[in-house]
């Protein structure tokens, strides 16, 4: 039944997509905060803090401790929920992992600062959506099931709908349409949110990627189907690579009856302060100018995309970046159809970009490509190519059961090892039940995870590490 038409909510990602998609997840906490007290006093439905690439950049890049990062967060935005974007079975990483780490990683999570959990899989797959759903509604927070939208003759508006319903029957408090590559048209928009609201009677969000040129379209044609909830970014850190701009959508609903209710004049201080500080970090923009049509055919959302350019530089090859994103339509058709969503788009990006590198389509198959053609990453909506996947499989039988359940109990001996290891390099780990934050960063990034954790212990040998060692 549809619900009486009310004022939209917004979800603004600055803090997290936004600039994951324009600087390269390079934004440093010492940034954030100064702004934060502004952006709690907003109304926001939500702003996205942390989860995506967020947690590996703080690892990989910046020094940063990613918990102690949401702390400070919410303790400086205490009257907004705090949203992450969490890949289900994959969590933060790049594969899957034991259902006691998803438990333990979402119970932390909501521990540190976390309201909102939006999860979604790569490969539209529920069973992957299972665990995480299910570890979220039993610690109190709000758990957002997420589809992720692409094109492909598997995915019809009514296959978008049935896995919808699939995903409310899971618990969800709601639903996220998620449109990572701006690949959603605006009429498409209004009739799958018009057959979502009259299936579910769970409010439903929408995300949109501005990398088309299709997002403010198609946010303003499916509000007027009645979505509840969209995400957009703060005017300086929108459009290309990013989303529609919150001033903008906060001006076209103004005095109407889905009017948000948000201060303009509010909305453009901030923007303000964001406007400023990217100067800072130009060094990390992509070379999008506008918006790129050819991504509806590639269907690779703008962070990927960003990626792309800056891997085909490191390589001299940049004039290559039409044949890499024909070839990643091809491989993707090759692997069922998937969504181009992380991980899958990593996946999908690095056999094209070998493919075409190399001068020969799959003269070798990434191990990535493998496992996924293997089941190790789920179903996917339309059959493997055969040549492809027995060269995989290598008379070996695919995995057809949800892949979690082949994975034994980690969390234990994560601990020991990492117990272990700091015992033999003098690794300082956090106590009580922070040092579970440490066994989960240890768990997903082993390797910079550690690097982390040991650079960490020398700087509160050296000189006690303020800000970093409570």
């Amino acid at each position: 039944m549809r619900e009486p038409r009310r004022s939209l909510s917004i979800t603004d990602v600055v803090l997290h997509d936004a600039q994951q998609s324009l600087l390269a997840t390079r934004l440093r906490l010492d940034d954030m905060l100064p702004i934060a007290a502004k952006l709690d006093r907003v109304g926001f439905w939500a702003l996205e803090t942390w989860g995506g690439a967020a947690f590996d950049a703080c690892l990989r890049h910046l020094n940063e401790d990613p918990w102690a990062r949401i702390r400070a967060l919410k303790e400086t935005m205490p009257n907004t929920r705090q949203q992450m974007l969490l890949r289900a079975q994959n969590l933060l990483g790049y594969r899957h992992y034991a259902d006691d780490v998803v438990d333990a990683f979402v119970a932390r999570a909501c521990a540190n600062g976390i309201d909102v959990f939006r999860i979604c899989d790569a490969m539209n797959d529920p069973r992957n959506l299972e665990r995480s759903l299910q570890a979220v509604i039993e610690n109190g927070a709000h758990a957002q099931g997420a589809i992720v939208y692409t094109l492909g003759p598997a995915h019809t508006l009514e296959s978008w709908v049935e896995l919808a319903k699939r995903i409310e029957a899971m618990g969800a408090h709601s639903l996220a349409i998620n449109d990572v590559a701006g690949l959603l048209t605006p009429y498409t928009a209004f009739e799958l949110v018009s057959r979502l609201k009259n299936a579910l009677s769970i409010p439903i969000h929408l995300r949109c990627h501005a990398t088309t040129g299709l997002s403010t379209a198609t946010l303003i044609k499916a509000v007027e189907a009645g979505v509840d909830n969209i995400d957009t970014a703060i005017s300086a850190m929108s459009m290309t690579y990013s989303h529609s701009a919150t001033e903008a959508l906060v001006a076209i609903m103004r005095d109407g009856e889905r009017d948000t209710g948000l201060d303009l004049a509010l909305l453009e201080d901030i923007a303000g302060y964001f406007r400023e500080l990217r100067n800072e970090y130009a060094a990390f923009e992509g070379a999008l100018k506008g918006s790129d049509s050819r991504l509806l055919r590639a269907q690779v959302s703008g962070g990927m995309l960003a990626n792309l350019e800056s891997q085909l530089e490191a390589q001299g090859a940049t004039e290559r970046l039409d044949e890499v994103l024909t070839e990643m339509a091809r491989v993707r058709e090759d692997l069922g159809c998937i969504a181009l969503d992380t991980p899958s788009a990593q996946i999908v990006a690095g056999q094209a970009l070998m493919n075409v590198m190399s001068g020969e389509r799959y003269r070798s198959i990434s191990q990535p490509v493998q496992a996924l053609l293997r089941g190790e990453y789920g179903a996917a909506p339309t059959p493997f190519d055969q040549h492809l996947q027995q060269r995989a499989l290598q008379g070996e039988p695919p995995t057809t059961c949800r892949p979690a359940d082949n994975i034994a109990p980690q969390m234990q001996r994560l601990r020991d090892e990492l117990r272990a290891q700091a015992k033999l390099d003098g690794i300082r780990l956090r106590e009580g039940e922070h040092e579970t934050d440490d066994v989960l960063t240890y768990a997903l990034f082993p390797q910079i995870g550690l690097a982390f954790l040991k650079q960490r212990a020398q700087a509160a040998d050296a000189h006690e590490a303020v800000g970093l060692v409570p």
